[in-house]
């Protein structure tokens, strides 16, 4: 009588490799790949001499905005809407006779800097302020800067800010150099 020996079963593996390789390329081509978002910002390079970085600011070239827990915004520590920071931002920079301010109860204060190059907008917030309403008073801050670089590209050069050089750009940013200081107010 013969004795029966019994192979154990195998998986021929030879095509899994294939296999592998083609669910791979499968799934590179049909998965999205969300991009990151975020806000476009230049952190400050190094200062190259301190001295100069060190320098103390008048404190009427300093246009204080700050945003409170309760989800309101200050301009010299007085309550304001958010479609009035673009209007407010612009006099202060702009330095344009020195209208009073408008908002300033009863302290008429001048709300323009000394010069454009000289402005310095301080937005701090608190660490209850909700992300929507610190990225909304940037986008104002940027409108206004904005704003201000179109009016001038069609004042000195008469064009619109698509078709300057990146020469002429760069008298732009000197003109009126885009200077935010930001800071988070911690409670204790």
């Amino acid at each position: 009588m013969k004795s029966f020996r019994r192979h154990s079963a195998t998986v021929n593996a030879g095509s899994m490799a294939d296999i592998a390789f083609l669910l791979l390329i499968f799934f590179l081509l049909t998965t999205t790949i969300s991009a990151d978002k975020g806000i476009l910002r230049q952190l400050p390079s190094d200062c190259p001499n301190i001295k100069d970085c060190k320098d103390n600011i008048n404190e009427r070239n300093i246009l204080r905005i700050s945003l409170n827990g309760k989800q309101e915004i200050f301009i010299e520590d007085q309550v304001v809407q958010l479609k009035d920071v673009k209007t407010i931002v612009k006099a202060f920079v702009d330095n344009n006779g020195g209208a009073d301010c408008d908002y300033c109860a009863g302290e008429k204060r001048s709300i323009s800097s000394d010069h454009p190059k000289k402005a310095v907008i301080s937005l701090s917030h608190d660490a209850l302020t909700k992300y929507q309403l610190f990225i909304s008073v940037q986008d104002e801050i940027t409108k206004a800067y904005y704003d201000l670089r179109a009016q001038y590209i069609k004042h000195k050069f008469n064009k619109t800010p698509s078709e300057i050089t990146d020469e002429e750009f760069k008298a732009v940013k000197k003109a009126y150099p885009f200077i935010v200081s930001e800071v988070m107010v911690k409670r204790n």
